[in-house]
């Protein structure tokens, strides 16, 4: 099956992507699965599997996080609960560990986006080595070599912010069924390779215009 395990939705502060169009663009662009991993929350993947049931969609929809530790993100796949920011990355993992999470280090060597720098000695299930919104190849590079060396599974992710880039690049997994338990158990096993390409550079700036555009409406909320 071909997932797109770091997908962004419109639960993110620098987000506009809506549920509905995250599925339509999945299913159009040859996807059977997504992770919503959003900043700090699982709620936006919370929302886009009770969608998709609605929906009747046979898209896997895995709710997911993107933790911001002290040092950088990490992604955790389906924990059973909400994780704290701004713990250390060992803490982090801790406790995805304790609410069963899948953890996975996404761009880590990409400092405009958290990443956390480093991925020896992290309890972990996976290295994210294709980001999408890596704008050249260095990061990524460095990210499938470090992966190599250290026998860690290698998965790739759009990180999209929009919907119409969902699936940029993706993780084949080998599961031995199409379910949610499944997948989560494959990518566990290693049984995952990386997909995909870059976003074009027009997205990936336009993403940061609406990123700053819902910063500075959050702050003049705030001022008045």
């Amino acid at each position: 099956m071909r997932i797109d395990l770091h997908v962004h939705s419109c639960f993110s502060k620098d987000s506009n992507a809506e549920i509905d169009s995250i599925l339509k663009f999945a299913k159009k662009n040859g996807l059977d699965g997504v992770a919503i991993c959003d900043h700090d929350t699982r709620e936006g993947g919370l929302a886009c599997a009770r969608r998709a049931k609605e929906l009747g969609s046979d898209m896997i929809v895995i709710p997911g996080i993107e933790v911001t530790s002290s040092k950088g993100h990490i992604l955790v796949l389906a924990p059973d609960g909400d994780i704290e920011s701004g713990m250390t990355p060992e803490k982090t993992i801790e406790r995805a560990r304790e609410l069963e999470g899948v953890v996975i280090i996404p761009h880590p060597f990409k400092i405009t986006s958290h990443g956390i720098g480093y991925v020896e000695g992290l309890d972990i299930d996976a290295v994210e080595v294709l980001n999408s919104r890596c704008v050249t190849g260095g990061s990524n590079n460095k990210a499938k070599k470090v992966a190599k060396e250290l026998c860690l599974p290698q998965v790739g992710g759009s990180d999209s912010h929009e919907a119409k880039m969902v699936g940029c690049s993706y993780t084949e997994v080998d599961a031995s069924e199409r379910t949610l338990e499944s997948v989560l158990q494959a990518i566990r096993d290693g049984k995952v390779t990386s997909g995909g390409r870059r976003t074009p550079v027009s997205y990936v700036v336009k993403q940061m215009i609406v990123g700053t555009g819902k910063k500075i409406k959050r702050a003049f909320g705030m001022r008045t």
